[in-house]
């Protein structure tokens, strides 16, 4: 029977293992067997001794973490970098007295902070102070309807959603929008807005991205934009 099979006189490659694996005292009592015994490297055809190529299986596997370490690394400097730019998003609307001024202000600096070339907001139930502004024309009762069943961010393609044409499709700001994200705005459990975030790059956002970081966006704005709402709404 070829020494390869698996079986050797009733005995398999699993009980030798079992065998080895429960004896660690084998190959002290027979250490010339590590000296004797070659393997083929991985890396080419040559023979080498078993402890040389245990030590090639070690030093690819510490790669494979050091590989996981650096992308461990590079995720959390990018996650410290978008937190760092919805941190500045919040000092500014803090810093913001003119109530009136937030949504525009909202806009402008996300656009800035996220390199985001297209974006546009709509808010309803505002206060009757606030009812001729841009941001409170055209958002319609399907628009409405849609963002109050949003429980999280929306991101994906644009399938010719109405809020799409908030953000001046084919104008300089980059193009017809290929996708979206669009934030609902709340206040408690009442949504009073929707902020849509647009890109000419089909995917810029995906339906299977990551929306934790937009979700903070979006309870930020909420909470911001609230004092423009009707007091009878709010």
């Amino acid at each position: 029977m070829s020494a390869n099979s698996g079986h050797l006189g009733g005995i398999t490659e699993a009980d030798i293992a079992h065998f080895l694996a429960n004896n660690p005292a084998f190959f002290e009592r027979h250490a010339e067997l590590l000296a004797s015994i070659t393997l083929t490297s991985p890396h080419g055809q040559r023979a080498v001794s078993l402890q040389e190529r245990q030590m090639e299986m070690l030093r690819e596997r510490i790669k494979g973490l050091e590989m996981r370490i650096v992308e461990m690394i590079r995720h959390g400097q990018e996650n410290l970098a978008i937190a760092d730019r919805i941190h500045r998003t919040t000092r500014r609307l803090l810093l913001t007295t003119d109530a009136a001024l937030l949504p525009t202000r909202l806009v402008e600096t996300l656009k800035h902070e996220f390199l985001i070339p297209q974006a546009g907001i709509r808010l309803w139930g505002v206060a009757p102070e606030h009812e001729a502004e841009p941001w409170a024309q055209g958002a319609s009762e399907d628009v409405r309807t849609f963002a109050a069943s949003l429980t999280l961010p929306f991101c994906g393609a644009n399938s010719g959603f109405e809020a799409a044409r908030w953000l001046g499709e084919g104008d300089a700001a980059g193009g017809p929008v290929a996708s979206l994200a669009m934030l609902p705005l709340r206040q408690g459990e009442h949504c009073f807005g929707l902020l849509v975030l647009g890109s000419p790059d089909p995917t810029r956002y995906s339906a299977d991205m990551g929306t934790d970081f937009l979700a903070r966006i979006a309870e930020v704005a909420g909470a911001a934009l609230s004092r423009l709402r009707a007091p009878a709404a709010a």
